[in-house]
């Protein structure tokens, strides 16, 4: 095989989902905490929730000029529940059970230690390939 063939899809490496302990305070029976699986978010993916979650500003001192701004908050909810696998954030009684209304309420309320929720947003960052801090990424919507 060589060439063009060698880039077709059915070549490309799929990565794995990883296994990541969210919170301590969501545990088996042992006491052990919960495992949770997560996806990496494609390229696509994120270009989309990082358009739903900018706004354009206006500048000041500047009438009728606009600059996006992404609103890092619902950004980071946004990546954290498109890449949760298990458990299911779209599960009704799991919703129910939290009072929560959209699988992005349902993350914050799931993980509700602020250390704990930074700790996963990092690893799902990460694991996606996104390195890149989220100052970096509002600096980079900025221009």
């Amino acid at each position: 095989m060589s060439g063009i063939s060698l880039f077709l899809k059915k070549n490309k490496i799929q990565k794995q989902n990883a296994k990541y302990a969210v919170t301590k305070t969501l545990c088996d029976e042992s006491g052990k905490p919960l495992e949770w699986e997560i996806r990496a978010i494609s390229t696509m993916e994120n270009e989309k929730l990082r358009e739903e979650c900018t706004i354009e500003v206006q500048v000041p001192g500047k009438p009728n000029l606009y600059r996006p701004r992404v609103l890092s908050g619902k950004y980071i909810a946004s990546l954290l529940a498109a890449s949760v696998v298990y458990p299911d954030l779209q599960n009704a009684e799991l919703q129910d059970s939290y009072g929560a209304m959209s699988p992005e309420e349902l993350v914050q309320l799931m993980v509700d230690d602020p250390v704990e929720y930074n700790a996963f947003a990092e690893f799902v960052q990460n694991f996606s390939g996104l390195e890149s801090s989220m100052q970096e990424k509002i600096d980079e919507a900025k221009n």
